[in-house]
């Protein structure tokens, strides 16, 4: 049985409308966009959504509208695809990293204080897998200090925090709807915001810098060609009007992975941390305990892998990657992103997945741990 790490759901219904498409005289910038933005806006409970290519470039215009600049200080956790780090670098910022609570895999806010600078001037929060982060505090946090919030959702779309949904908490929220995401639009990503002005600078950036006017292409700033074409938007406008259910299943499936794991005495699992906050389950984590390293979660992988299961190793830390040695960075202590880093699964996770897969999946784990555990090594460690 061969079990993939995710895969998109494609129904009739998403194949129709991309044909749709296909089928008229307009390929990009025509009517499916802005329906696709104003029910995404809708369902976000935000004023305006900007869609783009990617929740890279997402994230790269938030921080241009924003006017983060060169030598500018961006605190962000460094437990995070690698995507969020290059875009400060690219910006020619300064990745500032602060730890993890080891319970969300998100931004510790007791950690902001130390690594404020006067050169801070704005915070990346990540809701890494789904889970909300502690926005409350580190939204508080940046209003006390005159920060701007860039909420990255591209891993949590309909997560939500005492009723609000995550990307419409901070300054810009972003979400990417890459094929391995809760929806997709094959590639793209979107910006939320309640602010017009910042939707205007967002929709001007996309588009090679252009002021929407009746004159001739009026450029009145360097832009980019971020935009998302009709096809990627009519296959998001299908996804998206059944987030709901995807959401629901992927709950069921969360919990079908709990009860068959929880009585495993070698995982961590993680659940939500309170009934006012709602996970959107991009994968399904599991932690290894402490007495377990890098190469035996290595080793673990390896084995399922050559049994046909394809697991995730998210994320190497943002500070330990080569590219960081030739660009300027702040940190501090940072053993919870290490510690988690080192120990971390991700099981098969998407839609169509079936009991039977999840029982293939949790009973070749727990053959692997014990494998693992009767060799000694991590008998040792623990002891």
């Amino acid at each position: 049985m061969r079990i993939p790490l995710a895969k998109p759901e494609i129904l009739e219904s998403d194949i129709a409308a991309v044909v749709e498409v296909l089928r008229s005289s307009r390929l990009s910038q025509g009517p499916v966009m802005p329906a696709f933005e104003e029910a995404l806006a809708t369902y976000l409970g935000v004023s305006h959504a900007v869609v783009v290519n990617s929740g890279t470039s997402a994230l790269q215009l938030a921080l241009r509208t924003l006017g983060i600049k060169e030598g500018d200080e961006v605190i962000l956790p460094s437990f995070s695809f690698m995507a969020v780090t290059n875009t400060v670098l690219n910006e020619r910022a300064i990745p500032v990293f602060v730890d993890i609570r080891p319970n969300t895999f998100n931004i510790d806010p007791a950690k902001l204080g130390a690594a404020l600078s006067a050169r801070t001037k704005a915070i990346i929060m990540v809701h890494t897998f789904g889970y909300p982060a502690q926005a409350d505090e580190i939204v508080d946090f940046a209003r006390r200090h005159s920060l701007y919030v860039i909420e990255d959702a591209c891993e949590a779309i309909g997560a939500e925090i005492n009723g609000r949904k995550t990307g419409t908490l901070g300054d810009i929220g972003i979400f990417a709807f890459y094929p391995n995401k809760q929806m997709t639009t094959g590639e793209g990503g979107a910006l939320a915001t309640h602010s017009a002005t910042t939707a205007e600078a967002l929709r001007r950036l996309r588009n090679q810098g252009r002021q929407p006017s009746p004159e001739w292409f009026q450029h009145i700033e360097t832009g980019y060609s971020y935009r998302l074409s009709e096809i990627n938007c009519a296959l998001g406008l299908q996804q998206l009007s059944r987030i709901e259910q995807t959401l629901s299943r992927r709950e069921a499936l969360a919990r079908s992975y709990e009860n068959r794991l929880r009585s495993n005495g070698s995982l961590t699992l993680y659940t939500k941390e309170s009934k006012d906050e709602r996970v959107s389950w991009f994968t399904y984590p599991v932690l290894l305990t402490k007495g377990f390293h890098q190469q035996e979660r290595d080793d673990i992988w390896e084995r399922l892998k050559q049994t046909g299961i394809e697991c995730g190793r998210y994320f190497p830390p943002a500070h330990l990657q080569p590219v960081m040695r030739d660009f300027p960075f702040r940190c501090g202590d940072l053993s919870e992103t290490v510690s988690i880093a080192e120990r971390l699964l991700c099981l098969p996770f998407f839609n169509s997945l079936d009991e039977n897969q999840i029982e293939h999946v949790c009973a070749s784990l727990n053959e692997a741990l014990s494998h693992q555990t009767s060799s000694g090594g991590v008998a040792q460690a623990t002891s």
